[in-house]
C-alpha cells in the first residue's frame, strides 16, 4: 500500500470514528436504520456537502450488514436528493437537507399561509418557553415531558401521524414555564399549532411521512435533553432550529400551484 493510499484510508477511519455509528438491530429494516443514521450525519453537518461517503465495503463493516442493505440505504438517500453516486468516484453528499424535506404532494396556498403564520409565532413562543422550562422545570414537569415524548414515539411506531402527541409534547414544555399566559396562549392555538393537523391524508406520502416523523422525534429528543439538564440557551436554540426547519419546509410550497 502506497503512503498516499495509506494516508487516505487513515483519514477516513479518523473521520468515521467521530460519527458514533450505532450497530444495526435485527428488529427493524436494516437499510432504513442505515439511511436514518447517515441522513442525520448529513443534516447535522458532520458529513459536509461535497464529502464522499465511505465505500460500500467500509459501510458494511461499520454497520455490520450486507452490501444489499447498504445499497438500499444509499438508494433512499439518493431519492431524497442528499447524495449522488458516480462510477469510479463513489457517493458524494450533494446537499445538507433533503430536496423534498416535507412529504406532502401538494398543499393549498391558503393552508400554507396559515401554517407559516402559526410557525412564525411559535418560533418566538416555543423557543422562549423551552428556555424558561430549562430554568424552571420541576420533577413533575420532567416526568410529563418525558411521558409525552414516549407517547409521541409510540404513536409514530403505530403508523399514526402523531398530531395529538406532538401537540401534547410541546404543551408540556409550555406548562413547565409556570407562566399562565404562555399556557393560555398555547391553549388557544390547540392542536392547530401542529402543521400536520391542517393537511389531508391524500396530500401525504405515507413512507416519506415516516422518515419525516423520525427526524421530528430526534429533534424532540434534543430539546427534551437540554431542558432536563437545565441548559436554557441550548434548549432555546434546539427549539428554534426545530421550528425553523418546519417553516422552511412549508415555505417551499408557497410558489407551487394551488391544489
Amino acid at each position: 500500500m502506497s503512503d498516499k493510499t495509506f494516508n487516505k484510508v487513515g483519514s477516513t477511519m479518523e473521520q468515521t470514528q467521530a460519527w458514533e455509528i450505532k450497530r444495526i438491530s435485527s428488529q427493524e429494516s436494516l437499510s432504513r436504520q442505515i439511511a436514518r443514521q447517515l441522513e442525520a450525519l448529513i443534516t447535522q453537518g458532520r458529513i459536509a456537502v461535497g464529502d464522499k461517503l465511505p465505500t460500500e465495503s467500509q459501510l458494511c463493516d461499520m454497520f455490520g450488514v450486507s452490501r444489499t442493505a447498504v445499497r438500499e440505504a444509499i438508494a433512499h438517500l439518493k431519492s431524497m436528493g442528499l447524495v449522488e453516486t458516480r462510477r469510479g468516484i463513489g457517493t458524494r453528499v450533494l446537499r445538507s437537507a433533503p430536496e423534498h424535506q416535507f412529504p406532502a404532494r401538494r398543499i393549498s396556498a391558503n393552508t400554507v399561509e396559515d401554517i407559516l403564520h402559526v410557525l412564525e409565532l411559535r418560533m418566538t413562543l416555543d423557543s422562549q418557553a423551552a428556555s424558561l422550562a430549562a430554568e424552571r422545570r420541576t420533577p413533575e414537569n420532567v416526568a410529563a415531558m418525558q411521558a409525552a415524548h414516549e407517547q409521541f414515539l409510540a404513536a409514530c411506531d403505530s403508523g399514526s401521524q402523531a398530531r395529538h402527541e406532538d401537540y401534547v409534547f410541546h404543551r408540556a414544555i409550555v406548562e413547565a414555564t409556570h407562566n399562565p399566559f404562555f399556557v393560555s396562549l398555547y391553549d388557544q392555538l390547540n392542536e392547530g399549532a401542529i402543521p400536520r393537523t391542517k393537511l389531508l391524508s391524500v396530500e401525504l406520502d405515507p413512507e416519506a411521512v415516516s422518515y419525516y416523523l423520525e427526524r421530528v422525534a430526534r429533534e424532540h429528543a434534543d430539546i427534551l435533553q437540554a431542558i432536563v439538564t437545565g441548559e436554557a440557551e441550548t434548549a432555546r436554540d434546539a427549539m428554534y432550529r426545530h421550528l425553523q426547519r418546519a417553516y422552511d419546509n412549508y415555505a417551499v410550497y408557497q410558489d407551487r400551484p394551488q391544489a
